[in-house]
């Protein structure tokens, strides 16, 4: 009878378990990122703290509140510059269904070997653009439904990055006992290696937030060069730019094409190729390669683990897979060595 009891209970929590994960699924990746930017940035909320006399709570305030002014409140004027461009284009297409489009810029002739035939396709599209219009209208509304679904996504985003400022203010304040809790709980689960894969987990996360910071300060620099050699107005708020942008996939190009494509609107032709190829094979070709390496440094894991965990888990998981990928493979590598070492030995053969 009392096995069939502790039976019960073990039931009756495992429910309570999957009912209180179910509740939290919506704000996993929140608190994912909460938990990750407090641990990335936990010797300053040390320092913080010695500064202000141990009040826990005042500096995790007051740090929470500069990562809101720092990243918060610059993406969401980026999101409503975002939108203000949307709209402009979306009047410049109901223009151009009304007036045409206007007269080709200057410029456009005095491209080398094909100015004139661009001029003369933007004349022909400008005479037939009312039946072009009629042909490609069918495609308007899937183009208006793809960019829908990409607003909704960047707001979701923007709501989910406000969250995890919320709960970093109690990552902040309550760090040292979560992970005092955390720790008994693999004690219970595994025994004596908990503190050993805690401390692999921690130190996972880790080398990669060093990597992606690494990585992103050097694209950053890379592209203040570039800017620089090329002649673009404003270097030093595009490299710092690029910095920010550089800390989400694919994000330096929204930096450096832009630059591009002023430079050529400019005639400065050979400036816009140049920092077209440094662009592509150096700005953006160095996170290949620059931030395995920081992600797998300081660490005991092969490479290639490191690189399916970095790639696999952006494919699997989004952004937020660039720190469970490594991490997962990390744990389960050690896993396996343990429990290989762990295990008889055969005898040689004779």
């Amino acid at each position: 009878m009392p096995n069939n009891d502790r039976l019960l209970v073990q039931i009756i929590l495992l429910a309570l378990l999957g009912a209180g994960l179910w509740v939290m699924a919506p704000f996993i990746s929140a608190l994912l990122w909460g938990a990750i930017l407090a641990y990335a940035s936990w010797p300053l909320m040390r320092l913080l703290t010695r500064l202000l006399g141990g009040r826990e709570t005042l500096a995790a305030g007051l740090l929470t509140t500069l990562w809101i002014l720092l990243v918060a409140l610059p993406l969401v004027w980026l999101g409503f510059n975002l939108a203000d461009h949307i709209r402009d284009a979306t009047a410049f297409v109901r223009d151009v269904q009304v007036d045409g489009l206007p007269d080709a810029p200057s410029w456009l002739g005095g491209v080398p070997l094909v100015g004139e035939r661009l001029v003369g396709m933007w004349d022909t599209i400008d005479q037939q653009g009312a039946a072009l219009l009629t042909t490609i209208k069918p495609y308007l509304g899937q183009v208006g439904n793809w960019l829908l679904a990409r607003s909704a996504q960047i707001g979701s985003g923007i709501l989910e990055l406000t969250l995890s400022l919320v709960f970093v203010f109690f990552f902040y304040r309550d760090g040292p006992r979560l992970a005092a809790f955390v720790l008994r709980l693999l004690d219970r689960l595994i025994g004596e290696r908990a503190e050993y894969y805690l401390d692999l987990v921690a130190g996972t996360v880790q080398r990669v937030v060093n990597g992606v910071i690494g990585t992103a300060a050097a694209q950053a620099v890379l592209a203040l060069i570039g800017f620089l050699i090329a002649g673009v107005p404003g270097a030093l708020v595009l490299g710092i730019v690029t910095f920010m942008l550089s800390l989400i996939p694919m994000g330096p190009p929204l930096a450096w094409v832009p630059a591009t494509a002023w430079l050529a609107w400019q005639g400065e032709y050979g400036m816009a190729v140049f920092l077209g190829l440094w662009g592509t094979f150096i700005i953006s070709g160095v996170d290949n390669v620059l931030k395995p390496y920081l992600i797998s440094r300081g660490g005991n894991l092969p490479l290639v683990i490191v690189l399916l965990g970095v790639f696999g888990g952006l494919l699997a998981f989004g952004f937020i897979g660039l720190f469970i990928g490594p991490t997962l493979l990390a744990v389960a590598y050690s896993l396996l060595l343990d429990w290989s070492r762990s295990g008889p030995v055969a005898p040689p053969r004779t």
